[in-house]
């Protein structure tokens, strides 16, 4: 077999499909044997040899199914139709706002899809045409992908929600320190996602509006509910991103209101002390003629107006209500 070919299966139209055994029969593959769904590790040099000498695309439609960061979109080409779609990335030891890029080239009787990640949607539909209760066709097949690349969106998304919401309780815990790194790594994921599913949308719409000879009627029901759980999705996204910032905005108030009640105090204190501090300095001068140097009572009689002259501004900060 081909070195990159994960799966080449013709569709029964039935639910099922049978798998083509070698590449022998792969290159002997005609439309009047049934649709036919390739799927391939576009980072393996062999499949895309394939894919250049297949005669489907030319080398620019070529270097865009094989792009390391490719817009989701939908665009023609010369002999179809090119479907780019993204999903979390759910690989063990991976951040979800790192999402899985697969890559469609449709006509009516081929779909072929390349990828570089292993994404869970693609392993769902095989499972269900091994058994019997997968898509019929490449419209439905098309449409099912899309539909389970959104649908495993909402666990992540949910998480999100959850984790603002601990944030916003940390926020009546002032004892309790702010994990600040946390929610700005949590305000980059949902950023990230957003990047990604804004412009999903939007190819998703086009497949619901446009015509596409490779795409029934039938499917773009399904499709359209798949675009509006999207559409929903991103409305999450976008009032997690405001909350967040709401958050942050409510921690530095809070910090600032912190530091503005310290300042206060200690412009109080160094208020009340700065008329003393004059006194002492100014009867510390070592020059004679200082008065009381001879009497035995200067220095009570001192202290004394010193904390008369204390408990006076204090009276006067009193009323002014700076206390």
């Amino acid at each position: 077999m081909i070195n990159g070919l994960l799966h080449a299966l013709i569709l029964d139209e039935k639910g099922g499909a049978r798998p083509i055994e070698n590449s022998k029969q792969l290159h002997q593959w005609q439309p009047t044997d049934g649709k036919l769904w390739v799927h391939m590790d576009y980072s393996q040099t062999d499949a895309v040899d394939w894919l250049k000498n297949c005669e489907l695309l030319n080398d620019y439609e070529l270097e865009s199914l094989t792009a390391d960061e490719p817009r989701p979109r939908i665009t023609p080409t010369t002999n179809g139709h090119m479907l780019f779609l993204r999903g979390i990335n759910l690989n063990p030891a991976q951040s979800p706002e790192d999402m899985v890029s697969i890559r469609l080239f449709i006509n009516n009787d081929v779909v072929i899809t390349t990828r570089k990640r292993r994404l869970l949607s693609v392993q769902d539909i095989l499972a269900s045409l091994n058994n019997n209760e997968g898509p019929c066709s490449i419209s439905e097949l098309v449409c099912t992908l899309a539909h389970k690349l959104t649908s495993r969106m909402q666990t992540v998304i949910d998480e999100l929600d959850e984790s603002l919401d601990d944030f916003e309780e940390e926020i009546d815990e002032p004892s309790k320190k702010f994990d600040n790194q946390g929610l700005s790594q949590l305000r980059r994921q949902t950023i990230a996602l957003k990047r990604y599913l804004k412009p999903q949308k939007e190819a998703l719409s086009s497949m619901v509006n446009n015509h596409y000879p490779w795409l029934f009627d039938d499917d773009k029901a399904k499709l359209n509910e798949t675009t509006n759980l999207l559409i929903r999705y991103l409305e999450e996204l976008d009032s997690s991103i405001e909350r967040a910032l709401v958050i942050q905005q409510t921690i530095t108030n809070q910090v600032s209101e912190q530091l503005n009640q310290r300042m206060y105090v200690m412009s109080v204190v160094a208020a009340l002390f700065l008329p003393l501090g004059f006194l002492t300095g100014l009867l510390g001068v070592n020059v004679g003629g200082i008065p009381g140097t001879e009497s035995p009572y200067a220095f009570t009689a001192f202290v004394v107006f010193l904390i008369v002259l204390t408990g006076g501004i204090g009276i006067y900060f009193k009323n002014k209500k700076w206390l």
